[in-house]
Protein backbone atom coordinates (compact mmCIF):
# COMPACT_ATOMS: atom_id res chain seq x y z
CA UNK A 1 0.00 0.00 0.00
CA UNK A 2 1.36 3.69 -0.60
CA UNK A 3 0.46 6.24 1.56
CA UNK A 4 -1.94 8.25 -0.96
CA UNK A 5 -5.17 7.19 -2.53
CA UNK A 6 -7.45 8.71 -5.27
CA UNK A 7 -10.82 7.92 -4.94
CA UNK A 8 -13.87 8.56 -7.43
CA UNK A 9 -17.30 6.67 -7.41
CA UNK A 10 -20.29 6.46 -10.18
CA UNK A 11 -23.25 4.78 -10.93
CA UNK A 12 -22.69 2.25 -13.74
CA UNK A 13 -22.95 1.94 -16.55
CA UNK A 14 -21.12 5.41 -17.93
CA UNK A 15 -22.64 5.82 -20.48
CA UNK A 16 -20.83 9.50 -21.40
CA UNK A 17 -17.51 8.55 -23.04
CA UNK A 18 -16.34 11.63 -21.88
CA UNK A 19 -16.43 11.01 -18.14
CA UNK A 20 -14.15 8.07 -19.81
CA UNK A 21 -11.99 10.49 -20.96
CA UNK A 22 -11.98 12.46 -17.41
CA UNK A 23 -11.40 9.26 -15.12
CA UNK A 24 -8.70 7.92 -17.59
CA UNK A 25 -6.64 11.08 -16.69
CA UNK A 26 -7.11 11.22 -13.08
CA UNK A 27 -6.02 7.07 -13.36
CA UNK A 28 -2.61 8.68 -15.20
CA UNK A 29 -2.35 11.62 -12.74
CA UNK A 30 -2.47 8.21 -9.72
CA UNK A 31 0.05 6.48 -11.95
CA UNK A 32 2.71 9.39 -12.48
CA UNK A 33 2.43 9.74 -8.76
CA UNK A 34 2.57 6.15 -8.18
CA UNK A 35 -0.65 6.72 -6.16
CA UNK A 36 -3.32 3.98 -5.00
CA UNK A 37 -6.86 4.25 -6.75
CA UNK A 38 -10.05 2.86 -5.89
CA UNK A 39 -13.47 3.35 -7.73
CA UNK A 40 -16.72 3.20 -6.18
CA UNK A 41 -19.73 2.15 -7.45
CA UNK A 42 -23.29 2.57 -5.90
CA UNK A 43 -21.94 0.73 -2.89
CA UNK A 44 -20.71 4.48 -1.83
CA UNK A 45 -24.02 4.83 -0.49
CA UNK A 46 -23.49 2.34 2.32
CA UNK A 47 -22.14 5.01 4.37
CA UNK A 48 -25.02 6.83 4.85
CA UNK A 49 -27.59 5.87 7.13
CA UNK A 50 -31.21 4.63 5.57
CA UNK A 51 -32.42 7.65 7.06
CA UNK A 52 -30.34 10.21 5.18
CA UNK A 53 -30.97 8.10 1.61
CA UNK A 54 -34.70 8.53 2.50
CA UNK A 55 -34.31 12.08 3.18
CA UNK A 56 -32.10 12.87 -0.58
CA UNK A 57 -34.08 10.44 -2.58
CA UNK A 58 -34.71 13.38 -4.77
CA UNK A 59 -31.39 14.72 -4.63
CA UNK A 60 -29.39 12.05 -4.42
CA UNK A 61 -26.15 14.54 -5.29
CA UNK A 62 -26.70 15.41 -1.45
CA UNK A 63 -25.93 11.58 0.15
CA UNK A 64 -23.20 11.28 -2.41
CA UNK A 65 -21.80 14.88 -1.22
CA UNK A 66 -21.89 13.29 2.46
CA UNK A 67 -21.14 9.96 1.14
CA UNK A 68 -17.75 10.50 0.27
CA UNK A 69 -16.83 12.53 3.24
CA UNK A 70 -17.21 9.41 5.20
CA UNK A 71 -15.67 6.91 2.59
CA UNK A 72 -12.51 9.30 2.61
CA UNK A 73 -12.09 8.86 6.01
CA UNK A 74 -12.63 5.11 5.61
CA UNK A 75 -9.57 5.28 3.60
CA UNK A 76 -7.46 7.12 6.35
CA UNK A 77 -8.76 4.96 9.32
CA UNK A 78 -7.83 2.22 6.85
CA UNK A 79 -3.54 3.26 7.16
CA UNK A 80 -3.81 5.80 4.07
CA UNK A 81 -1.77 8.83 4.80
CA UNK A 82 -3.19 11.10 2.28
CA UNK A 83 -6.73 10.66 0.20
CA UNK A 84 -7.91 12.44 -2.56
CA UNK A 85 -11.28 12.64 -3.91
CA UNK A 86 -12.05 13.89 -7.67
CA UNK A 87 -15.79 13.65 -8.95
CA UNK A 88 -15.55 11.99 -12.68
CA UNK A 89 -16.11 15.04 -14.23
CA UNK A 90 -12.94 15.70 -13.42
CA UNK A 91 -10.40 16.35 -15.44
CA UNK A 92 -6.63 16.86 -15.32
CA UNK A 93 -4.96 17.91 -17.85
CA UNK A 94 -1.61 19.11 -17.11
CA UNK A 95 -1.05 16.28 -14.83
CA UNK A 96 2.89 16.88 -14.25
CA UNK A 97 2.33 20.88 -13.07
CA UNK A 98 -0.60 19.41 -10.66
CA UNK A 99 0.91 19.10 -7.90
CA UNK A 100 -0.29 18.36 -3.96
CA UNK A 101 -0.24 20.79 -1.68
CA UNK A 102 2.07 20.87 1.78
CA UNK A 103 -1.10 21.36 3.83
CA UNK A 104 -3.09 19.03 5.59
CA UNK A 105 -6.02 19.55 3.59
CA UNK A 106 -7.38 21.14 0.47
CA UNK A 107 -10.52 22.10 -1.82
CA UNK A 108 -10.75 23.54 -4.77
CA UNK A 109 -11.41 26.99 -6.54
CA UNK A 110 -14.69 27.55 -7.94
CA UNK A 111 -14.73 30.94 -10.48
CA UNK A 112 -17.77 31.16 -11.40
CA UNK A 113 -18.40 33.02 -15.24
CA UNK A 114 -22.02 33.55 -15.84
CA UNK A 115 -24.32 36.45 -17.27
CA UNK A 116 -25.98 39.14 -14.84
CA UNK A 117 -29.37 37.88 -14.16
CA UNK A 118 -30.50 42.12 -13.53
CA UNK A 119 -28.15 43.04 -17.21
CA UNK A 120 -28.08 39.61 -19.18
CA UNK A 121 -25.06 40.97 -21.35
CA UNK A 122 -22.98 41.57 -18.66
CA UNK A 123 -20.91 38.90 -17.86
CA UNK A 124 -19.49 38.35 -13.41
CA UNK A 125 -17.70 35.86 -11.89
CA UNK A 126 -18.54 34.59 -8.28
CA UNK A 127 -15.52 32.87 -6.56
CA UNK A 128 -15.91 29.98 -4.14
CA UNK A 129 -14.18 26.73 -3.38
CA UNK A 130 -15.51 23.19 -4.74
CA UNK A 131 -15.51 19.51 -3.36
CA UNK A 132 -14.80 18.10 -6.91
CA UNK A 133 -11.53 17.71 -5.75
CA UNK A 134 -10.36 17.44 -2.17
CA UNK A 135 -7.21 16.38 -0.19
CA UNK A 136 -6.99 15.31 3.30
CA UNK A 137 -3.92 14.13 5.03
CA UNK A 138 -3.87 11.65 8.06
CA UNK A 139 -4.38 14.06 11.09
CA UNK A 140 -6.46 17.40 9.51
CA UNK A 141 -8.86 18.74 11.92
CA UNK A 142 -10.92 19.51 9.14
CA UNK A 143 -12.80 15.93 7.80
CA UNK A 144 -14.60 15.20 10.85
CA UNK A 145 -15.80 18.63 11.30
CA UNK A 146 -17.18 19.30 7.86
CA UNK A 147 -19.04 15.83 7.74
CA UNK A 148 -20.56 16.22 11.27
CA UNK A 149 -21.44 19.36 10.05
CA UNK A 150 -22.88 18.23 6.61
CA UNK A 151 -24.79 15.25 8.30
CA UNK A 152 -26.19 17.37 11.17
CA UNK A 153 -27.60 20.31 8.27
CA UNK A 154 -29.30 17.42 5.98
CA UNK A 155 -31.08 15.94 9.70
CA UNK A 156 -32.09 19.58 10.60
CA UNK A 157 -33.34 20.45 7.27
CA UNK A 158 -37.29 19.89 6.93
CA UNK A 159 -37.86 22.32 3.48
CA UNK A 160 -36.13 22.04 -0.03
CA UNK A 161 -32.22 21.40 -0.09
CA UNK A 162 -30.21 23.08 -2.82
CA UNK A 163 -28.18 19.91 -5.17
CA UNK A 164 -24.93 22.21 -3.15
CA UNK A 165 -26.17 22.47 0.15
CA UNK A 166 -23.78 20.69 1.88
CA UNK A 167 -21.54 20.81 -0.75
CA UNK A 168 -20.03 24.38 -2.37
CA UNK A 169 -22.75 26.43 -0.41
CA UNK A 170 -21.45 24.96 2.62
CA UNK A 171 -18.07 24.81 1.93
CA UNK A 172 -17.64 28.44 0.30
CA UNK A 173 -19.82 29.88 4.12
CA UNK A 174 -17.04 28.18 5.69
CA UNK A 175 -14.39 29.19 3.94
CA UNK A 176 -15.42 32.85 3.76
CA UNK A 177 -14.94 32.50 7.68
CA UNK A 178 -11.64 30.20 8.47
CA UNK A 179 -9.91 30.86 4.77
CA UNK A 180 -9.57 27.11 4.13
CA UNK A 181 -6.29 25.98 2.18
CA UNK A 182 -7.45 25.85 -1.44
CA UNK A 183 -5.77 23.98 -4.29
CA UNK A 184 -5.87 27.13 -6.96
CA UNK A 185 -4.74 24.98 -9.73
CA UNK A 186 -7.86 22.63 -9.10
CA UNK A 187 -10.57 24.45 -10.95
CA UNK A 188 -14.23 24.57 -12.52
CA UNK A 189 -15.30 25.51 -15.49
CA UNK A 190 -18.93 26.76 -16.59
CA UNK A 191 -21.02 26.29 -19.71
CA UNK A 192 -20.29 30.05 -20.95
CA UNK A 193 -16.22 29.35 -19.95
CA UNK A 194 -16.36 25.77 -21.57
CA UNK A 195 -17.87 26.78 -24.94
CA UNK A 196 -15.06 29.48 -24.86
CA UNK A 197 -12.09 27.13 -24.11
CA UNK A 198 -13.71 24.87 -27.28
CA UNK A 199 -13.92 28.08 -29.76
CA UNK A 200 -10.46 28.80 -28.73
CA UNK A 201 -11.34 31.97 -27.21
CA UNK A 202 -14.37 34.46 -26.06
CA UNK A 203 -15.02 36.85 -23.01
CA UNK A 204 -16.20 34.36 -20.64
CA UNK A 205 -12.26 32.47 -20.73
CA UNK A 206 -11.00 36.35 -20.64
CA UNK A 207 -12.62 36.88 -17.26
CA UNK A 208 -12.24 33.18 -15.66
CA UNK A 209 -8.52 33.83 -16.53
CA UNK A 210 -8.02 37.26 -14.90
CA UNK A 211 -10.28 36.56 -11.84
CA UNK A 212 -8.66 33.22 -11.53
CA UNK A 213 -5.95 33.34 -8.56
CA UNK A 214 -3.67 30.93 -10.68
CA UNK A 215 -3.58 28.95 -14.03
CA UNK A 216 -5.32 25.65 -13.68
CA UNK A 217 -3.79 22.60 -14.26
CA UNK A 218 -7.31 20.26 -13.51
CA UNK A 219 -10.74 21.18 -13.79
CA UNK A 220 -14.37 19.66 -13.38
CA UNK A 221 -16.54 20.20 -16.18
CA UNK A 222 -20.01 20.29 -14.35
CA UNK A 223 -21.94 17.18 -15.73
CA UNK A 224 -25.17 17.93 -14.03
CA UNK A 225 -25.25 21.12 -16.14
CA UNK A 226 -24.86 18.91 -19.30
CA UNK A 227 -27.69 16.86 -17.87
CA UNK A 228 -29.45 20.09 -18.07
CA UNK A 229 -28.55 20.56 -21.67
CA UNK A 230 -26.69 23.47 -21.20
CA UNK A 231 -23.48 22.70 -23.42
CA UNK A 232 -23.82 19.90 -25.96
CA UNK A 233 -21.30 16.78 -26.25
CA UNK A 234 -19.83 17.98 -29.25
CA UNK A 235 -19.07 21.05 -26.97
CA UNK A 236 -17.81 19.08 -24.27
CA UNK A 237 -15.49 16.96 -26.26
CA UNK A 238 -13.62 19.68 -27.78
CA UNK A 239 -13.18 21.86 -24.55
CA UNK A 240 -11.61 18.32 -23.28
CA UNK A 241 -9.52 18.10 -26.60
CA UNK A 242 -8.30 22.07 -25.92
CA UNK A 243 -7.50 21.77 -22.64
CA UNK A 244 -5.20 18.34 -23.29
CA UNK A 245 -3.52 20.43 -26.00
CA UNK A 246 -2.69 23.52 -23.84
CA UNK A 247 -5.69 25.93 -24.03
Amino acid sequence: MTETIVLQSYKHPITDSWLDTCMHSVKKWSEINKFDYQFIDDSLFNYVSDEILKKTIHQKIIATDLARLMLLQDYLNKGYDTVIWCDVDFLIFTPEKFLLPSSSYSLGREVWIQYDKKENKKLISKIKVHNAFMMFRKNNTFLNFYTETAEKLVRLNNGSMSPQYIGPKLLTAIHNIVQCPVQETAGMLSPLVILDIAKGQGPALTLFKNKSPHEIYAANLCQSLYKAGKVTEHTINQCINKLLHAY
